[in-house]
Formats: structure tokens, sequence, C-alpha cells
């Protein structure tokens, strides 16, 4: 993956570009490795981030996100009391 990778980084520009570019594959990845959607997860990011507090910003962090859905999951699985 690496040599192909290689020709196909030439487009990010800058060393900017290429910091950004790293960043995204690294979030991505990790939300692969979290066991969720990477484009369902950012999509939830990017719905949420502009409102969100700059203070608990690892609230947005993959698997901080993948906890969240897996306890939102439980919760629809379990009855309701009585």
């Amino acid at each position: 993956m690496i040599a192909i990778g290689r020709k196909n980084y030439l487009h990010v520009g800058s060393d900017a570009g290429g910091h950004t570019a790293a960043v995204m594959y690294t979030l991505l990845g990790t939300a692969k490795l979290n066991g969720i959607n990477p484009q369902r997860y950012l999509r939830h990011v990017l719905e949420r981030i502009a409102e969100h507090p700059i203070n608990r910003i690892d609230e947005l962090l993959p698997w901080a996100v993948a906890a969240k859905w897996e306890d939102d999951a439980s919760a629809k699985d379990m009855p309701l009391a009585a």
C-alpha cells in the first residue's frame, strides 16, 4: 500500500496538505480499528463539531463514539422497566 500511495499522495500539494491527509487517514483508520464504519463516523463528527464544546473534543474521537454507539445499541435491546 505504501508503494502505491507514494504517487497518489503527490496531489496533496504541500507539507501542510500532507499532514492533513495523514490526520484524516489516522482518524478513519482508528474508526475501522474500533469496529465502526469510517463514513458513518465522519458524518457523525462533521454534523456535531461546529457546536461541540472545545474542552470536550475527546468525546468525538473514534473510541468514544464507538463506546457511545455500543451503549445506545444496548439500551435499545433492554426492556423498559415496568
